[in-house]
């Protein structure tokens, strides 16, 4: 009997001890393989990131992002209303705005109309209006689908961001690039399945929760790369370290980790295998990826790009194209300062101007640039910010625009999406939609079926709840935005 137990226990030690490797291996498919009631079923692999099935057949693979922080003016840029001009300065209509809440106006305030100085043109087969402030974008209106008459719910700018990221103002909500990667996996071993990209004076307001993984696990988070210097800090092996070297330390972290999942079940160990080991295949992927001087001249000049090796918002959007080439899920471009209230530094008639010249030719040759090399039909690509302005003047001598979530506008191409269309439609003012309102639900439901995926299932259960992209409020497809 004794003897029976003694070799019960040192097989059981020989299990757990010796073949660590191969439990820890089963252990971290069984755990990978059922980390979402909704998503499609995960492959038996060690890697979260690895692709895998819809939900129904796709019309597109990959999404760019281009967000455009701190809110559009869209009546500045694709909204011509003469009516506005025509009223300029006079009280807009108290029935307009009864009822209605704007970040930095209350009752108090006189409500006057403030018209557009920019000249509008009509473009392209589809004559949509863009102004003089976007030459670039008029140029490839064809290629669009402008949504005029998206809504939001938040007013506030980090609140806003994260509503439009994540489809709920509240923390600890996976965004867009999450659940992206939850549901698909990525294309890319040797690279995030979500990277972000930022330019402009400084970060967005909210910061890393707006491409966070909230609830779902680490490995689906984003990961910001930066444009100088080391593309993520600390990737590089110090001296005098050899490559050699380097795999080996990363193999025994691998194992005690290993080992560690299989005592306590933990999926962020899993997380921590997977990531230790795309930090490795990055230390040669990022640098090569980052290195756009090997690009040709006529594409440089494409973009806007005088020096290569300059961070810029150009230069990520060459990024964005290159991410996509290497398969890479979802890439988002921060590009920050939209703001427009009307102070020195932030007015319609000279802040504006200067930031639309910044993203304009880039969002631009983004677009012809997918197109040419064939990756558009595959990747969507979004530009917008987290609601738009209003029809009132804020600050009249500086001629600025408050916070509007009620109307604002919105454009999408590639990857299943309608070309040359504007979508919906707006009042003689531009405050409210008269038809085919977008709901921030209903574009995240849209993406999310053009890429496969049915908004209603791909869900994960957290502490009794089951969460999802498009929450409970009833969001639907939109039809009319789908090829």
């Amino acid at each position: 009997m004794e003897t029976n137990r003694a070799l019960q226990e040192l097989t059981r030690r020989h299990f757990f001890g010796g073949c660590t490797m191969g439990i820890g291996s089963m252990a971290l498919v069984s755990l990978l393989a059922s980390d979402g009631q909704g998503a499609p079923s995960a492959p038996a692999t060690r890697n979260p990131l690895e692709p895998r099935d819809t939900h129904f057949p796709a019309k597109a693979k990959n999404v760019i992002f281009l967000f455009m922080a701190g809110g559009p003016s869209q009546l500045e840029l694709f909204e011509n209303k003469p009516k506005l001009t025509e009223y300029d300065g006079q009280p807009i209509p108290q029935s307009f705005v009864d009822g209605k809440r704007f970040a930095f106006m209350d009752s108090s305030h006189r409500f006057d109309l403030l018209g557009s100085k920019q000249t509008f043109q009509q473009h392209g087969q589809s004559g949509a209006w863009v102004s003089d402030l976007l030459p670039y974008t008029a140029d490839i209106v064809d290629e669009l689908s402008i949504v005029t008459t998206c809504k939001t719910d938040l007013f506030n700018h980090a609140p806003a961001k994260l509503f439009m990221n994540t489809g709920s103002g509240q923390f600890g909500r996976p965004s867009m690039g999450a659940w992206t990667t939850y549901g698909l996996g990525s294309e890319c071993d040797d690279l995030p399945g979500f990277v972000v990209l930022q330019s402009g004076p400084r970060g967005p307001r909210g910061g890393a929760v707006l491409w966070g993984s909230g609830i779902l696990p680490t490995s689906y988070q984003g990961v910001p790369l930066r444009n100088q210097g080391d593309p993520i800090l600390n990737l590089s092996t110090p001296d005098p370290i050899s490559p050699e070297q380097q795999r080996q330390l990363v193999d025994a972290v691998q194992d005690l980790n290993l080992k560690r999942l299989v005592e306590t079940g933990d999926a962020e160990i899993a997380t921590r295998i997977n990531a230790y080991e795309m930090a490795y295949k990055m230390q040669s992927s990022a640098p090569e990826l980052m290195e756009t001087s090997q690009e040709s001249e006529s594409t440089l000049q494409l973009y806007g790009i005088k020096d290569p090796g300059e961070s810029s918002y150009a230069r990520n959007c060459l990024l964005a194209r290159r991410l996509v080439e290497r398969g890479v899920r979802f890439v988002q471009l921060y590009h920050t300062n939209w703001d427009h209230h009307g102070g020195p530094s932030e007015n319609l008639e000279e802040h504006l101007p200067s930031i639309s010249r910044e993203i304009d030719q880039a969002s631009a040759a983004l677009i012809l640039d997918l197109k040419q090399r064939g990756l558009l039909d595959d990747t969507i690509v979004i530009w917008g910010g987290e609601f738009g302005r209003t029809p009132m003047g804020e600050v009249r001598e500086n001629t600025g625009r408050n916070h509007h979530i009620d109307a604002f506008t919105m454009w999408f191409a590639g990857g299943g999406f309608k070309a040359g269309q504007v979508y919906g439609q707006t009042d003689e003012f531009g405050f409210g939609t008269v038809e085919n309102p977008v709901h921030v639900h209903d574009l995240h439901a849209t993406l999310l079926h053009l890429l496969g995926l049915d908004h209603e299932r791909l869900s994960v259960r957290f502490q009794g709840l089951d969460f999802r992209l498009t929450g409970v409020e009833g969001a639907k497809v939109v039809d009319g935005l789908i090829a």
